[in-house]
């Protein structure tokens, strides 16, 4: 990709969401969309994971939840789907994939890997996790209203880092955790998704239109009973 900046521009800033999104859902693109106007971010680099380290192997093939994420996405102004992690071998480790981005960006970019809170409580047990800081800047999304003490290994892995607010954050290419919660949090799972396509029920306003016809189209997520 080699992107490259000329010392006149401003560093670009830009997001990793990653996730299975099996299947991508409104819940996820919303998110990235305002993560993207509260960071003001260029691109937000929606990823779907090929082998996801933490979980067992989704339902559905990585290229097809690619190109999910790709109809979901549409012409979405600076959301982008990626595929680095499907194109990939091995675990899709976080850290590997925010060092192709930092390699794509320059050591300047404010990057940022964003994830959601229950991701974030198991943080202290990913591959590498002080390498992830040595990359990126760490955005949680918070739930609305809620905060409970956190893992004391997450709390030392965070230790010092923790600012209030973007400028802050930015101030800097890497190293900080902003904590997040974005107004229109959706309250979709994909977990219930999945439950509700294998039984045959409704998934209308849940999935983006042409990703709900795609799935129906193919019998997608109907062998899940």
């Amino acid at each position: 990709m080699g992107i490259s900046v000329t010392e006149s521009e401003a560093p670009p800033r830009v997001a990793m969401l990653g996730g299975t999104f099996d299947p991508v859902h409104l819940g996820h693109l919303r998110s990235a969309v305002e993560l993207a106007e509260v960071l003001e971010l260029d691109r937000v680099h929606m990823i779907p994971a090929h082998r996801p380290p933490l979980r067992g192997e989704p339902g559905v093939a990585s290229h097809e939840r690619l190109s999910l994420l790709r109809l979901g996405i549409g012409d979405t102004p600076r959301l982008v789907a990626d595929d680095r992690e499907i194109r990939r071998d091995g675990p899709s480790y976080s850290a590997d994939t925010l060092a192709s981005l930092r390699a794509d960006y320059g050591d300047q970019a404010r990057l940022v890997m964003a994830l959601g809170h229950d991701a974030f409580l198991k943080l202290a047990d990913w591959h590498q996790p002080q390498r992830l800081f040595q990359l990126a800047h760490l955005v949680v999304l918070e739930r609305p209203g809620y905060r409970q003490p956190l893992p004391p290994a997450l709390d030392e892995l965070i230790a010092g880092r923790e600012v209030d607010d973007p400028a802050a954050l930015f101030a800097a290419p890497a190293g900080g955790v902003l904590r997040i919660a974005l107004e229109s949090r959706m309250a979709i799972s994909a977990t219930a998704v999945r439950r509700r396509l294998s039984c045959g029920d409704s998934v209308r306003y849940l999935l983006p239109e042409r990703v709900e016809h795609r799935i129906t189209a193919l019998g997608l997520y109907r062998h899940e009973r």
